[in-house]
C-alpha cells in the first residue's frame, strides 16, 4: 500500500509508469504486424494501414492512464512514438535494416518510404499528443481519421483523382466519424472532454473535410498523412470554436484556453 501511495503522490512517477506501460502496448501492436508482414499473411499495403490505425487508436486509449496534475504528462505519452520516429528514420535512411518493420510499414518494400508517411504519421501523432493532449476534441479527430478501404474497395475511381475510389473516400469519412463519437463517449466518462449532439455533428464535419482532402491530387502528391492531420486540426478549431468549445489547445495560457492564433483569427473576423 505504501508503495501505490508514494506513486500516486508523485504524479510524475505515476505518468513515467503510464508512459511505460504505453509503450508496451504500442511495441506489441507493431511487432504483431511485424510478423504478420514477414509472414506474408496479408497484403502489404493493407498490413500497412492496419499499423497506423491500431497503433494509433491503442495508443489513444491509454491517454486516462496519466495523471492530471503533472505538466509533463503530454511529453511523456508520446515517449515511445517518439523512439519509434528515431527508429524509422534510422531504418529509412539505411543505418539500421529490419525487414519487419519495412515489410509491415512500406507499400513497396522500399526502406526510403518509412521517411514519408510512416514517419509524417508519427510526427503528427506526437504534435497532436503535446499540443492538445487528452482535453481537446482535436486531439481525437487528428488521431481517429484514418483511410483503410481506399486502396482496398471499389473500383470506381474518383474523377479528379483516378488513384482514389469512391468507396475510399466514404470508408474513411464512415470510419473517421465513428471512431471519433466513440472516444468522445470514451473520453468523456474520464471528464476529459464534452459529450453532445453539437459534438457529433462536428466530428462529422471535419471528417467529411478530411475525406475530401484525403481524395485530392494534392494529397496524393505530398502525403495524406500530412495534409489530414492538418486540415483536421485546421478546420477542427474553426468547427468547435463555432459551438462554444474552448478546450482546445492545452498549451496555450491554461488547459482550457484556445489557442492565441485562433483568438487572433476570429477576432480580425468580428471587426
Amino acid at each position: 500500500m505504501h508503495s501505490i501511495a508514494m506513486w500516486t503522490d508523485r504524479p510524475l512517477l505515476w505518468d513515467i509508469g503510464a508512459a511505460l506501460l504505453t509503450a508496451v502496448a504500442a511495441a506489441v501492436v507493431l511487432r504483431f504486424w511485424e510478423v504478420v508482414a514477414n509472414r506474408e499473411l496479408l497484403d502489404q499495403k493493407l498490413c500497412r494501414k492496419l499499423v497506423h490505425i491500431t497503433v494509433g487508436l491503442v495508443y489513444f486509449l491509454m491517454w486516462p492512464l496519466f495523471s492530471s496534475d503533472d505538466i509533463y504528462a503530454p511529453f511523456l505519452a508520446p515517449l515511445i512514438i517518439i523512439l519509434n520516429i528515431v527508429k524509422v528514420t534510422l531504418i529509412g535512411l539505411g543505418v539500421v535494416k529490419d525487414e519487419g518493420v519495412v515489410n509491415s510499414m512500406t507499400r513497396n518494400g522500399d526502406h526510403r518510404e518509412l521517411l514519408k508517411g510512416p514517419l509524417y504519421y508519427a510526427c503528427a501523432i506526437t504534435l497532436t499528443t503535446i499540443i492538445f493532449w487528452r482535453t481537446s476534441p482535436i486531439s481525437i479527430v487528428v488521431i481517429c481519421v484514418a483511410d483503410i478501404v481506399g486502396r482496398r474497395l471499389g473500383h470506381a475511381k474518383l474523377p479528379h483523382n483516378p488513384e482514389k475510389s469512391y468507396a475510399g473516400t466514404v470508408g474513411m469519412f464512415l470510419a473517421g466519424f465513428l471512431a471519433s463519437v466513440l472516444y468522445m463517449c470514451y473520453f468523456h466518462r474520464f471528464g476529459f472532454v464534452e459529450q453532445s449532439w453539437a459534438m457529433v455533428v462536428a466530428f462529422g464535419v471535419i471528417s467529411l473535410v478530411a475525406a475530401v482532402v484525403e481524395s485530392l491530387p494534392i494529397s496524393t502528391r505530398l502525403d495524406d498523412n500530412l495534409t489530414v492531420p492538418l486540415a483536421s486540426v485546421l478546420v477542427g478549431s474553426l468547427v468547435f470554436y463555432s459551438i462554444g468549445v474552448r478546450s482546445l489547445c492545452c498549451m496555450s495560457s491554461g488547459l482550457s484556453s484556445i489557442s492565441p492564433i485562433v483568438e487572433m483569427v476570429f477576432a480580425g473576423s468580428s471587426k
